[in-house]
């Protein structure tokens, strides 16, 4: 960021729901609840597979990845918030408003990407299952992982970084924390070249991920329907439909923040968009992936008559 942008502002205050204190309280309870269910879901995904030898697998791999993800990604944000709904008047510097920006657009990118790879490995296990595992071989699971977070800060980061701020003295966001978009509104400079190049990235970080997880699962489906046991089917049908639904929600509110024309103006339903994506999403990916599954909870189940038998 060019240095001279901080001369202007040296802060911003985030409005949120300050003008609505008794919202304010049922928003802080809220919060809070998600944020804990967040925390104990994805912890617990993450201990059972490092502890259970029987989920030492390619798609309980790429699980623990996501539930590593969603605590950072919640706790990049969320803390913040729940601080800034107990002052009258939230302020937060703009080095700490431009690196949490910096934060939150990385970890959302990484998300979109890990999702994709969660979706092939449903779609190889599926598709092959004789050849799955040779297929999805440790080394290139380790590939699969690390590539999201590399490719997400070229896509993401970088960009931003290179952006030139400038705010004449605006310094109000109408939002819950520094988001991009937020941020860009409140920029007086012209920064069409850099619109383009978000639009562009925002194809390539939503769109084609996207595209390629409804594939995946159009095919998955194709598979499950040549299933002879209408149980199996049953179940597969409930599974993916879950896997779905958690998929239209994070990315569908996604695009229609950063992939729809955008004004000038801020807007109240941007802010609840948000919350969809930033902390709905996160709260629910342990439940619908793993939680809900059979081999979790035997693995739960274990390791609670370990402890009882120590």
């Amino acid at each position: 960021m060019d240095r001279r942008n901080s001369t202007a502002v040296t802060y911003f205050i985030l409005v949120g729901l300050s003008e609505y204190p008794r919202a304010q309280v049922i928003f802080f309870c809220l919060l809070l609840v998600s944020y804990l269910v967040t925390l104990l879901g994805n912890s617990l995904i993450l201990l059972l597979i490092h502890y259970d030898p029987q989920l030492h697998t390619p798609m309980y791999f790429f699980l623990s990845n996501l539930s590593f993800l969603d605590i950072c990604f919640t706790s990049s944000i969320v803390p913040q918030m729940l601080i800034n709904c107990m002052v009258r008047i939230p302020i937060i510097s703009l080095s700490e408003c431009l690196a949490q920006m910096c934060v939150l657009l990385y970890l959302g990118v990484v998300e979109c990407l890990l999702l994709a790879i969660v979706a092939y490995d449903r779609f190889v296990a599926i598709s092959d299952p004789l050849h799955y595992t040779a297929k999805m071989r440790p080394q290139l699971c380790v590939q699969l992982a690390v590539v999201p977070w590399f490719i997400s800060f070229l896509l993401a980061v970088v960009p931003v970084l290179t952006m030139p701020l400038d705010f004449c003295g605006h310094y109000t966001i109408n939002h819950f924390s520094c988001e991009l978009l937020a941020i860009l509104k409140l920029a007086c400079n012209d920064l069409k070249f850099y619109e383009l190049l978000m639009m562009a990235t925002s194809s390539l970080t939503l769109l084609v991920p996207f595209t390629f997880i409804l594939a995946s699962y159009a095919c998955i489906l194709g598979a499950v329907l040549k299933m002879r046991s209408a149980d199996g089917r049953r179940k597969a049908f409930s599974t993916c439909s879950s896997h779905l639904t958690v998929v239209v929600v994070f990315y569908g509110t996604a695009i229609s923040m950063y992939m729809m024309p955008q004004d000038k103006a801020s807007r109240d339903e941007d802010k609840i968009i948000s919350m969809l994506y930033c902390i709905v999403t996160p709260m629910l990916n342990p439940i619908i992936y793993s939680l809900r599954n059979k081999d979790v909870k035997g693995a739960f189940r274990k390791l609670m008559g370990r402890k009882k038998d120590s």
